[in-house]
């Protein structure tokens, strides 16, 4: 069984730490990687993909699975694929123009909402997403900031979600520009995994309907 920590809403007991929340990646069904919630695989991590891996300490780490991450002997606690690298080693993916190859797009349109991760050299992880952009954009914005590794999320406008508290505990409000869903998704429940960002540390959460 999947613990309480990880479920369709944020619980009761994390809230008090509650710093912020934004989307997991893509559904199962579109082939993307795989999942593990608290030790347990939900669906099989796949080598070469990019995964973003939280320690039992709560360290969150960006990575290549079976290159880069996890190291020897490291305490992954879960991990989440989505698709090959954006930047590996500070390099950009050779794919970086190929809009088709970071996920199907509502109407064909090559720019839409996208979201992203980086880590930078000091091992800082950095959130980028737009309602409009293309892969290279993402991969500017995280590169600008420093990123040396990074992986895209999620896509589409329904699903980018990004959401702070400006002390922990506090009131959610919406960080992306034009976000289509409200603050307070992930307190009420959402049909997606999403990732919480806690004082203690980070946590990957399960929707009803996903990974």
């Amino acid at each position: 069984m999947i613990g309480p920590e990880s479920s369709s809403l944020v619980s009761t007991t994390e809230i008090p730490e509650l710093l912020g929340a934004f989307n997991g990646g893509f559904k199962v069904n579109a082939a993307a990687g795989g999942v593990e919630v608290d030790g347990q695989i939900l669906t099989p991590l796949l080598n070469g993909l990019a995964s973003f891996v939280i320690d039992t300490n709560g360290t969150g780490r960006i990575g290549v699975w079976g290159s880069t991450v996890p190291l020897p002997g490291e305490q992954v606690a879960s991990v989440r694929q989505n698709l090959p690298p954006l930047i590996e080693g500070g390099q950009m993916s050779a794919q970086i123009g190929t809009v088709t190859q970071w996920g199907a797009t509502l109407h064909g349109l090559t720019a839409t909402a996208r979201s992203a991760l980086g880590e930078d050299p000091a091992g800082d992880i950095l959130f980028a997403a737009s309602m409009s952009a293309l892969p290279i954009d993402l991969a500017l914005a995280l590169s600008d900031d420093g990123a040396v590794n990074a992986m895209e999320l999620d896509i589409n406008p329904t699903w980018i979600q990004l959401d702070l508290a400006s002390t922990a505990g506090g009131p959610f409000v919406t960080a992306i520009p034009g976000q289509y869903r409200p603050a307070n998704q992930y307190l009420v429940g959402w049909t997606r995994d999403f990732i919480t960002v806690l004082t203690s540390a980070p946590i990957l959460q399960t929707g009803v309907g996903s990974p």
